[in-house]
């Protein structure tokens, strides 16, 4: 695999966008758990702020839904394959998706999270970025039904390996009313996504045992070592700054621990900045790529 420092700009811009993507999920994760704020389109603008924050469509009003039509596939919406609801429509769309999310009813978890995600993708209510909160919306849909304690349910893997059948399905539900088809692809791929991530954590649990041997090998700044993985293992890409504000350490303590961990190679860095650096757990954060 190619070291980070060495990638194209178009790549650390992807690289940026994995970056903004656990910042929404964090931002949305903590909004639910410890605001107790209630799960509705408000949370996704907010959310979709984060996201879009000097990425690709920074420009397509983040955190704000769309005041414009758009369109999937094709040029323009005479020729492309999907239409979504125009904007007189779309508004009223969010609110019954709020109540539907909200509503006490008698549905199982994951066919509920796939109603939703059926819902979102089809309103589109962003110019850009809809894939991404749709997705984002699975696991954190599911942690506000207390059916998981953290958002460790990423779909997006297969959902990506298996984009065709995933497109049919969701336009087979608007084309055809097919929705069993649609929740029938939507448990497999959590079934699949429920086997790999238990692989995952198998794969990031002998990581932190690594770590942890590491930082013991460094005898007197073990401490210090342990407190700056923490940190990175909640936020596996920071800058000195950060990890000095979560670990209240000086800045040169930090820059000294996080030096020793990048000649060691278990950070990069890839702005070959002298200031701003930001360095990323990279063996941790592959785990979950």
């Amino acid at each position: 695999m190619t070291p980070l420092e060495e990638l194209s700009p178009e790549r650390r811009n992807d690289v940026q966008e994995v970056q903004n993507y656990i910042s929404a999920m964090n931002y949305g994760m903590r909004r639910i758990n410890d605001d107790g704020f209630p799960f509705t389109g408000r949370l996704m603008r907010e959310m979709h702020a984060y996201l879009m924050d000097g990425v690709r469509g920074e420009h397509k009003t983040p955190g704000e839904f769309r005041l414009s039509q758009n369109f999937i596939g094709g040029s323009m919406p005479s020729n492309a394959k999907y239409v979504p609801p125009s904007i007189i429509d779309m508004n009223e769309l969010m609110g019954d998706l709020d109540k539907f999310i909200n509503r006490q009813d008698q549905l199982p978890a994951l066919i509920k999270t796939a109603i939703i995600h059926y819902q979102f993708e089809t309103i589109h209510p962003f110019l850009d970025g809809n894939g991404r909160i749709g997705r984002l919306l699975i696991p954190l849909y599911l942690m506000s039904r207390k059916e998981l304690d953290k958002p460790c349910f990423y779909i997006s893997d297969y959902l990506e390996r298996h984009r065709t059948e995933y497109y049919d399905a969701l336009q087979n539900v608007r084309t055809k009313s097919d929705m069993e088809e649609w929740i029938c692809f939507f448990l497999q791929a959590s079934f699949e996504t429920a086997k790999a991530a238990k692989e995952k954590f198998k794969k990031a649990l002998q990581l932190v045992e690594m770590y942890s041997h590491y930082a013991m090998s460094k005898k007197t700044k073990s401490d210090t070592f342990r407190q700056v993985f923490r940190v990175l293992y909640s936020k596996p890409v920071a800058t000195i700054t950060e990890i000095a504000a979560a670990t209240n350490l000086s800045f040169d303590t930090i820059s000294r621990t996080v030096g020793e961990m990048k000649n060691d190679n278990h950070l990069v860095e890839i702005t070959g900045n002298k200031r701003n650096r930001v360095f990323y757990l990279i063996e941790y954060l592959r785990v979950f790529m």
